[in-house]
């Protein structure tokens, strides 16, 4: 039960910072921007893993915070280019 408040904290931390850097307006609720941080944490996890595996027995990549806001960018970046309500 605890992940998932954790998945909750981080995803809004880096949908808010997602937002922040993203050029121009990015309207969106508190749900939206947890989906789009907890989505762009996992495109983040994705591009890491093909540069460079994690060691084994690490619980996350030491680059994860910085690629899931490079991965929360891209995911606004595809919304707002299909047309998704952004």
């Amino acid at each position: 039960m605890l992940h998932i408040l954790w998945y909750i904290i981080i995803g809004f931390i880096v949908g808010l910072l997602a937002r922040f850097f993203f050029p121009g307006p990015v309207p969106m609720g508190f749900l939206m921007t947890v989906i789009v941080g907890i989505v762009g944490s996992i495109i983040g996890g994705l591009i890491a893993r093909v540069f460079n595996r994690p060691p084994p027995g690490t619980p996350f990549h030491p680059a994860g915070i910085v690629l899931s806001i490079i991965g929360a960018i891209i995911l606004i970046w595809i919304l707002r280019a299909t047309g998704f309500a952004l």
